[in-house]
C-alpha cells in the first residue's frame, strides 16, 4: 500500500484494499454479508462496536477474520460477575521460585500494538469494569505502572448475553452511546450457507479456516489517516445537511412530526438520547459509506442504510415502552423514513 501519494489515488488504492478486506472476511462468516460490511464501515470511521447476536452466530469468528485481515494483536476477555478492573490491566501469580509476578493483562499485553479488542457477554462484567472499558474507549489510553500507555489504532469489540438475566448488569445508556454502531448477527437464512456451515469441515475448525485467510490486507496503523482524509473528502450538500436534521427532529419529536404507531402515545414515547455525538457519528459512517461506494457526496441511501445501526440504540424510551423496544424502535425509525421526504 502506497501511503506516500495524497489525494483520489490513495484513497481509490485503500477502496480497493477495503473491498479485498472484506472478501477475505466474508470467506471465514458465511451469511454474514451486511455484518461484514458494516464493520468495515466501523473500522474506517474508527468506531467501537456492540454485537448482537444469538450463542454461536459467528461473532467471534467474525472479529477474529477481523483482526486477521487488518494486522495488529488482537485480544480477547470473558466478562464474568467476579472480573475487576485490574483484571484487564495486570495478573497476579507465584512462580516457581515461590514469589509473586505481576504480569501485563490483556489490555497492555500488546500494548501499542493493540488493534482489536473484543470484550465477550460485555454485561456480565461490573460496572466498575464498564469504566475502565469506556476511557479506554473514549481516551484510546489509559494509566497504569506510573505510566500512560496510549491505544491509537484500538477498536472495542464487545457483545452481549441476550439469553440469561441472573448475574448481569446491563450497560448504562451513556455507555451504550459509545459504540458507533450496534450490529445484529443472526444465523444465515438462505439454505445453502446454513448447508454448508453445518456440512462443509471447513467451517468445523475455526483455526484452521482463520489460517487460511491472507494476514494484513489493511496496514491497521494506517487506518487512522484515511478515515481522516475520507471524512474532509466526502461532502455532504445541505439538502442532504438539512435531509438528516429533519431525521434527528423526528426521531426525538415523533408526536411532532405527525407519526403514530398503534398502541403507543407517541407524546410520551421518547425519553431521551439521539445527541449530536450520535448524529455526528451517524455522518461519520455514512461518509465512509459513500466512499465504499465510490463516491465524493452523500446521498439519503447512504444515511437510511446505517441509521438503524448507528442510531436505534441511541433511542432511549420511557419505562413503559421498553420492554417493547425492540418492536417499536424499528417501527419509529420506519416511520421516521415514511414521514421525512428525501431530497
Amino acid at each position: 500500500m502506497n501511503t506516500i501519494r495524497h489525494g483520489d489515488a490513495m484513497l481509490t488504492d485503500w477502496r480497493e484494499a477495503a473491498s479485498r478486506f472484506q472478501s477475505e472476511v466474508g470467506k471465514a462468516v458465511v451469511g454474514q454479508e451486511r455484518a461484514v460490511r458494516l464493520v468495515t464501515i466501523a473500522i474506517f470511521a474508527r468506531g467501537h462496536v456492540l454485537l448482537e447476536g444469538d450463542v454461536g452466530v459467528g461473532k467471534t469468528t467474525l472479529l477474529r477474520a477481523v483482526a486477521r485481515a487488518l494486522g495488529g494483536a488482537y485480544e480477547r476477555v470473558e466478562g464474568t460477575v467476579d472480573m475487576m478492573p485490574s483484571d484487564l490491566i495486570y495478573h497476579t501469580y507465584l512462580a516457581d521460585d515461590g514469589r509473586p509476578r505481576v504480569e501485563p493483562g490483556p489490555v497492555l499485553r500488546k500494548a501499542e500494538d493493540l488493534s482489536v479488542f473484543f470484550f465477550n457477554e460485555i454485561n456480565r462484567a461490573r460496572p466498575q469494569v464498564h469504566s475502565l472499558l469506556l476511557r479506554l474507549m473514549a481516551e484510546r489510553s489509559l494509566t497504569a505502572f506510573n505510566r500512560e500507555y496510549h491505544f491509537p489504532d484500538l477498536q472495542v469489540f464487545a457483545d452481549r448475553n441476550r439469553v440469561e438475566r441472573e448475574e448481569t448488569f446491563e450497560l448504562p445508556a451513556a455507555a451504550r452511546d459509545r459504540f458507533l454502531m450496534e450490529i445484529g448477527m443472526e444465523a444465515p437464512r438462505d439454505s445453502q450457507a446454513r448447508r454448508d456451515l453445518v456440512f462443509d469441515p471447513r467451517f468445523h475448525d475455526t483455526d484452521t479456516l482463520l489460517e487460511g485467510l491472507q494476514p494484513g490486507i489493511i496496514d491497521h496503523a494506517a487506518v487512522g489517516g484515511i478515515a481522516n482524509a475520507i471524512q474532509h473528502t466526502i461532502q455532504a450538500a445541505p439538502e442532504i445537511e438539512a435531509y438528516v436534521v429533519s431525521l434527528w427532529e423526528a426521531l426525538v419529536r415523533p408526536a411532532e412530526a405527525g407519526i403514530r404507531l398503534p398502541g403507543v402515545d407517541m407524546a410520551a414515547l421518547i425519553k431521551g438520547g439521539a445527541s449530536p455525538r450520535g448524529l455526528a457519528f451517524l455522518v461519520r459512517a455514512a461518509r465512509v459509506r459513500a466512499w465504499l461506494e465510490g463516491r465524493e457526496f452523500l446521498v439519503p441511501e447512504d444515511i437510511r442504510d446505517i441509521f438503524p445501526e448507528v442510531m436505534a440504540h441511541r433511542v432511549f424510551l420511557e419505562p413503559v415502552y421498553e420492554m417493547r423496544r425492540d418492536t417499536i424502535v424499528p417501527g419509529l425509525i420506519r416511520a421516521v423514513f415514511e414521514t421525512v421526504p428525501a431530497p
